[in-house]
């Protein structure tokens, strides 16, 4: 089922079939493994030039073996583990937080020419197959399912460190993940409903790969939805990253790492790593979603390498864009932080959602567009209205109940 949409698959799986996908196995980790390293060093070059420093200049040209030599040290640190710490589960939780993002790397579609009707496909040795690794045809679930795993892996940490404070860190950190979540899950589906209404007969597709198909050439779902799914998504991404403005697990001013300060050596790298990882897939998930994909112009030569071009053309805008917001908005408080996930960006997702589907309804039904946005527009402003009110009214309450107490 993986694999089963994969055009690669349609007739006989033979040797040269294995031997493919063992090819784009091992290209899809490779690139995971260098863009991590080359994130690092891009996220302190450019922060550096934001704060008017140097960075990074001594290990390689402009600095860009930095991280390979930051990488070298810190395997050769001691790897500690403390005495009341669940041994099993403290080794395994670094692995969960860096292998669902392997995972969802390899169904983003990295390439193809989407311009011609093929889907990207492009032909190799004889066969018909996507610049991706895997096409399962609930692609999106799979990609929502991994992010909520990567909660296991800080819960876990935390937790197996037998320490009162990575405990606290780990419980910060995993109800700051689960409330964006929501959020994040809302405009996903906002993304799918949009999507299939652009496939033939508007039945809809999770899959990466018929997204970006749906998106080619400029049909981009960052304004088909209305800006407002792509503005919630990235900030809901950026609290899911752990990223500034939402770094609350492990700020700086704070005595202890969060859920990672009993880790030392190779495994906290593995962290660290993570991170920087995530970052990298969130913002290819970003690009596949709402910014087409490889989907482009072909102006000139074979299609698929215009593909690879867009995608990392792309790919390094939203990721300056992390870390200009990292250099730039200051971190806000924890109940702020909550605020914004359970009280905007979660009733504004869904109330984007509904109308969405009420324009969509409206369509198939042959209603007037504009008195269906009008009506739709009219009930979302009720609805926060009453949400304002209630909150109010549960606020007063509580205040009540200190001045009794």
């Amino acid at each position: 089922m993986i694999l089963g949409l994969d055009p690669l698959f349609s007739g006989h799986v033979g040797l040269v079939v294995v031997l493919i996908v063992v090819v784009k196995a091992a290209l899809t980790l490779g690139i995971c493994l260098v863009a991590t390293m080359l994130m690092i060093w891009f996220e302190r070059k450019i922060v550096s030039d934001l704060q008017n420093r140097i960075g990074p200049n001594r290990a390689g040209p402009w600095g860009i073996l930095q991280t390979l030599a930051d990488g070298l040290k810190v395997i050769l640190k001691e790897d500690l583990i403390p005495d009341k710490a669940d041994r099993l589960v403290f080794r395994l939780a670094p692995i969960l937080t860096m292998v669902p993002a392997f995972i969802t790397f390899g169904l983003i579609p990295l390439g193809g020419d989407f311009s011609n009707g093929n889907g990207g496909a492009v032909t190799m040795f004889g066969h018909t197959t996507f610049l991706q690794l895997a096409n399962p045809d609930a692609g999106v679930l799979v990609i929502l399912a991994m992010s909520s795993i990567a909660v296991y892996g800080v819960m876990l940490a935390g937790w197996s460190s037998g320490s009162k404070y990575p405990l606290l860190g780990s419980v910060r950190a995993s109800a700051q993940m689960v409330s964006y979540e929501a959020a994040l899950g809302l405009s996903v589906l906002a993304v799918v409903l949009v999507s299939g209404s652009a496939t033939k007969g508007g039945l809809g597709t999770l899959t990466t790969n018929g997204i970006v198909n749906a998106q080619a050439p400029w049909g981009w779902n960052l304004w088909v939805t209305g800006l407002i799914p792509f503005m919630i998504f990235s900030v809901a991404a950026t609290a899911e990253l752990n990223r500034p403005p939402f770094d609350l697990v492990e700020a700086e001013q704070e005595l202890v790492g969060s859920f990672q300060t009993e880790y030392s050596g190779f495994r906290f790298a593995i962290f660290y790593l993570a991170e920087f990882l995530n970052c990298v897939t969130m913002g290819a998930i970003i690009v596949t979603l709402f910014l087409g994909g490889p989907a482009g112009p072909v102006l000139f030569g074979p299609g698929w390498i215009w593909g690879f071009l867009w995608f990392f053309l792309k790919l390094v805008a939203i990721l300056y864009a992390f870390v200009w917001t990292r250099a730039s908005v200051p971190r806000v408080r924890y109940d702020q932080l909550m605020d914004l996930g359970w009280k905007v960006l979660i009733p504004l997702s869904l109330g984007w959602l509904l109308l969405l589907v009420a324009i969509r309804v409206g369509s198939d039904l042959g209603w007037n567009p504009f008195a269906t946005i009008a009506v739709s527009a009219v009930v979302m402003a009720s609805c926060y209205g009453l949400l304002v009110q209630a909150m109010k009214v549960s606020r007063r309450n509580r205040e009540l109940e200190g001045v009794i107490d």
